[in-house]
């Protein structure tokens, strides 16, 4: 789904060549049918089953953009010579990337290239955040992560953003508690990688995101086009990269380069 910052997130279902709006369909039933043809996102082959959000699994193996490394940026081994392609290595990793923080199932330390915020928030169903740092590579970015990430979480709890909205926090205060606590160990990334590698991000200020949703759902029941191929129900709302029926939850991302079709019952 295509995401777009608004007061709530606008979202747009791509299928095939065309883009759905999806907020209309908000209180209306829908149907969301696979019908059995998965393509792999990269090399564009029929496949029976997908990997990694819609790769092939030769392609998991042999590109750069599924190694373990993007997952974990801070076991980075570019510099190694390792890379399994190093010309895309250079152009994906060593940009510029923040470090941030965001409320989506609670306080979270999260990293994202420059040019994608705010999609990596509205991706994560995040009802806050707040870019902390700008660093010159993903790498370093994956290691300012994990220091953080000793104080606060690294992941969102799915079931848990899905079942409510997250009470605000104060970001600006939990930055500078931070900041505090990981003084020593920003101070030594800093040594070693140069002065320019940590950019404070020091003006930044919070974001707030609402997303369209009308009813939150009491328990999550998630939704697998591969155990059934038919998800049915009415759209309550729209949070992340889910969608939420009055039926079930489905994440649309995990099934990216599968065929779907979508009816709607007026």
């Amino acid at each position: 789904m295509q995401a777009t910052l608004d007061n709530p997130v606008q979202y747009q279902l791509r299928l095939s060549d065309q883009s759905i709006p999806l907020n209309p369909l908000l209180g209306q039933p829908i149907t969301l049918t696979f019908t059995g043809q998965i393509t792999c996102v990269h090399c564009q082959r029929r496949i029976k089953k997908s990997f990694n959000q819609g790769y092939c699994y030769p392609c998991l193996i042999s590109l750069a953009q599924c190694d373990s490394c993007i997952i974990k940026p801070e076991t980075c081994h570019y510099d190694a010579g390792t890379c399994r392609e190093p010309d895309w290595g250079k152009a994906f990793c060593h940009q510029p990337h923040i470090v941030y923080l965001a409320n989506s199932s609670g306080i979270k330390v999260g990293i994202t290239r420059q040019n994608q915020m705010p999609t990596r928030w509205l991706d994560q169903g995040a009802v806050q955040a707040l870019p902390v740092f700008t660093v010159p590579s993903r790498y370093i970015s994956g290691l300012v992560e994990v220091v953080f990430a000793k104080h606060v979480s690294d992941k969102t709890s799915w079931q848990q953003m899905l079942k409510m909205q997250a009470k605000p926090v104060d970001l600006l205060a939990k930055r500078d508690e931070l900041l505090g606590l990981c003084a020593n160990e920003l101070a030594a990334i800093q040594q070693q990688f140069g002065d320019t590698a940590l950019q404070p991000l020091t003006e930044a200020q919070p974001i707030d995101i609402s997303f369209p949703v009308d009813h939150y759902p009491a328990k999550v029941k998630s939704f697998n086009f591969d155990k059934s191929p038919e998800v049915a129900g009415v759209l309550q709302g729209i949070k992340g990269q889910y969608l939420i029926f009055d039926t079930g939850v489905i994440n649309i991302r995990k099934f990216t380069g599968y065929e779907v079709e979508l009816a709607v019952t007026a």
